[in-house]
């Protein structure tokens, strides 16, 4: 019986390919990864890896020969596994979809109605979910045979408190289902199934995990639930990315739309791919070209995007009632010692004393045993989280 998950994350431009293997009594086991990146684009290039043999391939297509869709992306990504075995095709396929709405509050199988839920659900995550549902479609006709499973960043943080998904609006619109929705779900459901084993005590305590990367947020857990996260409606809100704002103040929106006049499609990318670090620096979206340049305007960016992390944690340390923990992941948590640092810092009101040595290392601890408050990096895997979140659904029908 095949027991090969594939999982994929399919992006505006790109798409994300993992490859799982379930043996039994195990986690799943990955045996490959890979990645189509400037699907559209005139330059668009892949590349694939095993973890026992390294880089498989690289390719970077001339101007014109690449895949210019996800269809095409999606045969190239068939013809790559197949080359594997020409017999190969996977007993399910798993996808990240961002968004969930109030349907969602688990893993589901993807049916002709699912579908037609999501594509309702497009405006809520204008950028993310059109091509998590090109995605889907392809590996549909890629894969007929094989399950697809949607696994929704949001699901994860059903079952807020009320006050945590509220707006402070008239009752009926959140019926209607205008409430905070939070997102990185997948990577908090993985950050806090490997704490129980990281840090038993503490993954049973209170928690606030920094997911930080080109895209950033902060989830409030409570005994490895979500109870709150930086992140609302959209993945707008919160924390300041690599190109989205983060919190603002809504009459400024207001502004710029009767005032300067600003059409919709201009605010949204104004919003979405012009602001947060990129926009305020005026140099880059990415962590390592701000803390390399020695310009005023890239040492103000940093200093805006610890402030409002140290910021967003105290305050989610009052939602808690106190705190025993953070954990920092994504990208930027995973390998931005400075950032952690100057976060941590700036939390030592809290009771953080932060090991600077350890720090450098990477932790995974990076604070003393006499430090009232913990501190841990630990690396996140929503590819794998996905593949278990496949096999457990599955699992849940039949054995798998």
């Amino acid at each position: 019986m095949n027991r090969d998950i594939l999982v994929l994350n399919a992006g505006s431009s790109s798409i994300k390919v993992s490859l799982f293997r379930l043996e039994s009594g195990s986690d799943p086991t990955l045996e490959l990864s890979g990645q189509i990146d400037g699907i559209g684009t005139p330059h668009p290039s892949a590349i694939a890896k095993t973890p026992a043999r390294g880089t498989l391939f690289e390719e970077r297509w001339p101007a014109g020969d690449g895949p210019r869709d996800h269809e095409a992306a999606m045969t190239f990504v068939v013809r790559m596994l197949k080359n594997r075995d020409g017999a190969w095709k996977p007993a399910a396929v798993g996808h990240r979809v961002v968004h969930g709405g109030v349907h969602y509050r688990a893993p589901t199988f993807i049916t002709p109605d699912v579908h037609a839920v999501l594509k309702k659900l497009s405006p809520l995550a204008p950028l993310h979910l059109p091509p998590n549902l090109e995605g889907i479609d392809a590996a549909t006709r890629a894969f007929p045979d094989a399950v697809q499973v949607a696994c929704f960043d949001t699901s994860f943080h059903q079952g807020h408190p009320w006050v945590a998904d509220t707006y402070a609006l008239p009752r009926a619109m959140y019926e209607e289902g205008i409430r905070r929705y939070g997102f990185h779900g997948l990577s908090y459901a993985y950050i806090a199934r490997a704490m129980k084993t990281v840090a038993p005590a503490i993954a049973q305590g209170r928690l606030v995990v920094a997911h930080l990367g080109n895209g950033a947020s902060l989830c409030a857990l409570r005994d490895g639930h979500s109870v709150d996260s930086t992140m609302g409606f959209t993945a707008l809100d919160g924390l300041p990315m690599g190109t989205r704002s983060g919190q603002i103040d809504p009459g400024v929106l207001l502004y710029l739309t009767t005032v300067k006049r600003m059409p919709p499609e201009e605010l949204m990318d104004l919003l979405y791919r012009k602001s947060g670090l990129l926009g305020l620096s005026g140099i880059s979206s990415d962590v390592r070209d701000l803390l390399a340049s020695d310009r005023p305007e890239a040492a103000q960016a940093v200093d805006y995007f610890v402030y409002r992390v140290a910021t967003h944690v105290g305050a989610l340390a009052a939602g808690l009632g106190g705190l025993d923990g953070v954990v920092f992941t994504g990208g930027i948590g995973e390998n931005a010692a400075l950032i952690r640092e100057r976060v941590c810092d700036q939390l030592r009101w809290l009771g953080i004393d932060l090991d600077r040595a350890a720090n450098e290392k990477h932790g995974p601890r990076i604070t003393p045993a006499t430090s009232k408050i913990s501190a841990w990096v630990v690396p996140t895997n929503e590819e794998k989280m996905i593949a278990m979140y496949v096999r457990e659904l599955i699992s849940s029908r039949e054995p798998f």
